[in-house]
């Protein structure tokens, strides 16, 4: 079976490569025919890999120990869903995904674009299977799935594995490594496309309408990655975090935050004509960015508990992002002259400049975020000794820049196009400007002095009170209009416009992850030994150990320690973090204690057992549970944004820029 593995692979790393030239040479050689092949060599690279994936999966789930990725990721004991997510959990796995993924994600263009963006697709196929083409160079040369256990040129096979790392044994891995390459991977498509415009200097904005699309999709689905990922880390690790600017954590970022970027800038095209150039840097970096991340986990580049070891595919990474930023590069500025901006700036006050200071902090961010990643690598590679930056550095750098990203957020939807008065100003601001400083009196009176923290919650309800000022205004004029209730109000009108109404839950969801970050710096801790019988404090919390118990699994030892909570003298229940020490891997991890509330967790983790005293790590986390709502909320509006709207809506271009064009439909 691993034979018919490897040679899908090799025959789709063939047909990938053909995809790529029928594509070129159909389109300049105006043969459709040669291009038509293209498009169906990609549906035969799908059915090939999709082939490989399936061999590979019944060899995880049915314990074919002489494959050695199967011996190395999982083991007879382990449950049948981690055997699934052994899958991802290894070099060559993760490889293959990426490769399946990409797959799937051509196929789907392939068929959605058989009666539109005719003109663009050849050069699309032809970019998307030149990616492709790399990364199946990869699984079937350089790190294959497919390799055999051998000794003395003899096929051997094991008794048992070696299992998968007990750190991905939590089920938030089995979906977050799936979602976040369905991120890195999706960002191929719309650079895909920009590609293509760029080519054969596509007319008009149709291939922005596609790309925003790609991308809104493609951005959701990066974002529940990173959340999953903030949340394994919580509830895994032990520590009492979710985000310590891990590399591999800033890898995944670094993209997120410029399609962020791309997102915003890339209305004032639809709308204006303008920003071209910036558009088309954007949409590469983000595709580029999405490459390194990927280099940055796979070839072990910089140290982290998320990224594999050193491999021999970094200089084919680090080799195809030099190629393509060049070629990319090369491109754009030849094109300058496609890309010239049909409208200027015309007034600092105004929804336009909103969305360049938005771009410009994205983009700030997304800079520090990067070279605070390879700092080390830079320090290393060019001095004496390598020198890592730790959260600290990020902190006091990032924090200003989130809250100001925060404040134009709010800020934004109350600028008009072109240019705002200072009346609509007043009327605009007073109200929220007005709540938000009474807010921040309100908390600082109330004994919170963390500069930092009134800040942020000073804003989230600012940028909150404008949000709800824009579905009251909208639901209002429709309640009144139609005699409708205010719900089925909000309803209809969000209907009407989803891409506007959409964007605002996703901005709502953002204030509600800021609520939570916002109260990080007031978290307690307490570390302590206890006796069986003893207690330790933490903040208003008491934790008596009642007993100390030990169980085994068929993979895993189970050391629990059973405490009773109490909260200001009030019996709370019992709480039972654990430690499993896992036989095969010879590893231990955490199993934490959690009582997640509103307000604030209790977390506890359960360190170690000596001499019969527990040594416990306790932590009060409040308004930790905020940030895993606001990721629902965000989630939900980008669904929303991504619904078509119930009323298309078409004006003149003139009508927003006050320039002679074409009238064009344009959602609004």
């Amino acid at each position: 079976m691993e034979n018919v593995g490897a040679l899908s692979l090799i025959l789709a790393f063939c047909i990938s490569l053909y995809a790529v030239i029928a594509s070129i040479v159909g389109k300049v050689k105006r043969r459709p025919f040669l291009a038509l092949s293209g498009e169906r060599a990609v549906l035969a690279v799908w059915v090939l890999v999709s082939t490989a994936v399936g061999i590979l999966l019944y060899a995880l789930m049915t314990g074919d120990f002489h494959l050695a990725y199967v011996a190395s990721h999982t083991d007879r004991a382990q449950p049948l869903f981690y055997k699934f997510a052994a899958w991802w959990g290894g070099q060559e796995g993760s490889l293959l995904l990426w490769s399946w993924l990409l797959a799937t994600y051509a196929a789907v263009v392939v068929i959605t674009n058989r009666k539109r963006n005719r003109a663009l697709l050849p050069w699309v196929v032809a970019v998307i299977s030149s990616v492709q083409f790399f990364f199946l160079i990869l699984n079937a040369f350089v790190a294959s799935p497919f390799q055999v256990l051998a000794s003395d040129h003899v096929i051997v096979s094991v008794p048992d594995g070696m299992g998968l790392n007990p750190l991905l044994q939590y089920w938030a891995m089995v979906i977050h490594p799936p979602f976040l390459y369905l991120g890195y991977v999706g960002f191929t498509v719309p650079f895909a496309f920009a590609m293509g415009s760029l080519i054969t200097r596509a007319p008009g904005e149709s291939w922005i309408h596609t790309t925003r699309r790609w991308t809104l999709v493609t951005w959701m689905f990066q974002s529940i990655g990173i959340c999953l990922g903030s949340g394994w880390a919580y509830h895994v690790l032990g520590w009492g975090g979710y985000w310590m600017w891990d590399p591999v954590e800033n890898a995944s970022l670094l993209p997120w935050l410029s399609g962020t970027a791309f997102l915003h800038s890339v209305m004032m095209q639809e709308k204006k004509g303008m920003m071209k150039v910036w558009n088309m840097v954007l949409i590469a970096a983000t595709f580029f960015l999405a490459i390194f991340g990927t280099t940055l986990t796979r070839t072990g580049l910089v140290s982290s508990v998320h990224a594999f070891a050193e491999s021999p595919i970094k200089t084919y990474f680090v080799s195809f992002l030099g190629i393509g930023i060049a070629a990319t590069v090369w491109l754009i500025l030849d094109r300058l002259d496609y890309l010239k901006s049909e409208a200027e700036l015309e007034s600092v006050v105004s929804r336009e400049s909103s969305f360049l200071f938005n771009n410009l902090i994205l983009l700030a961010s997304c800079f520090a975020v990067l070279w605070g990643t390879l700092f080390p690598v830079i320090t290393e590679k060019f001095g004496s000794e390598k020198i890592s930056l730790g959260p600290e550095w990020f902190d006091r750098l990032m924090v200003p820049i989130g809250l100001f990203l925060l404040f134009l957020t709010g800020v934004g939807p109350l600028f008009a196009w072109r240019r705002t008065s200072m009346e609509s100003l007043r009327k605009n601001f007073m109200w929220p400007g007005l709540g938000m400083l009474i807010v921040a009196a309100a908390l600082f009176a109330g004994g919170m002095h963390n500069p930092y923290s009134i800040i942020s919650l000073g804003f989230c309800f600012f940028v909150a009170a404008t949000i709800f000022m824009e579905f009251f205004r909208g639901a209002h004029a429709i309640s009144e209009k139609t005699k409708v209730g205010f719900v089925p109000a909000v309803i209809e009108l969000t209907h009407r416009n989803t891409r506007r109404y959409g964007g605002y839950l996703v901005h709502m969801g953002v204030v509600l992850m800021f609520i939570g970050f916002s109260g990080a710096p007031f978290d307690q801790k307490a570390i302590g030994e206890v006796p069986k019988g003893g207690s330790m404090q933490v903040g208003a919390y008491t934790l008596k150990v009642v007993d100390m118990t030990e169980s085994e699994k068929p993979d895993y030892v189970e050391d629990t320690a059973i405490l009773q909570v109490f909260k200001n003298g009030r019996d709370l229940g019992t709480l039972e973090p654990a430690r499993r020490f896992y036989k095969a891997q010879q590893q231990a991890t955490a199993e934490v204690g959690l009582r997640p509330r509103l307000n604030e967790d209790l977390y506890i983790n359960y360190a170690a057992s000596q001499g019969g005293k527990a040594t416990l790590q306790a932590y009060v986390k409040p308004l930790v549970n905020w940030i895993w709502i606001g990721a629902v909320v965000l989630v939900f509006g980008t669904l929303i944004a991504l619904v078509p709207s119930k009323v298309a809506r078409s004006y003149p271009r003139t009508e927003v820029v006050g320039i002679a064009k074409k009238n064009a439909p344009v959602e609004a």
